[in-house]
């Protein structure tokens, strides 16, 4: 289904480190399955893979030619929220800011809502 009621965004940065990751590992035209599950420090955490199609019932996001595939579930913890890429001094990589998140970890990976 396409997402309508699930606002998330991807920031240029992103967008541009999901293209090149998806070329590196030969899975253009996939989408990103992004989401949530029970674990972590804090009680939940972010997961992220590439699908070749969404789910049933997931949300279909397109920024451009990313897709972002977000379960049902996941959808009510990620909405609002924006996915970026950071590479700075202390590392690189995604990073969830995320509004519903009531508490999170120091690896920015686990959080509570």
């Amino acid at each position: 289904m396409i997402g309508t009621d699930v606002k998330v965004t991807v920031t240029d940065k992103a967008a541009e480190q999901i293209r090149k990751i998806m070329a590196m590992e030969k899975k253009e035209g996939h989408g990103l399955r992004v989401g949530v599950k029970s674990g972590g420090c804090s009680g939940l955490s972010y997961f992220m893979e590439f699908k070749e199609t969404p789910l049933a019932n997931d949300h279909v996001l397109e920024f451009g030619d990313v897709k972002l595939f977000i379960d049902v579930f996941s959808a009510m913890y990620l909405n609002g929220s924006e996915l970026d890429f950071t590479d700075g001094l202390n590392g690189s990589g995604f990073e969830w800011h995320n509004p519903n998140a009531q508490r999170s970890c120091g690896c920015g990976q686990s959080f509570s809502a």
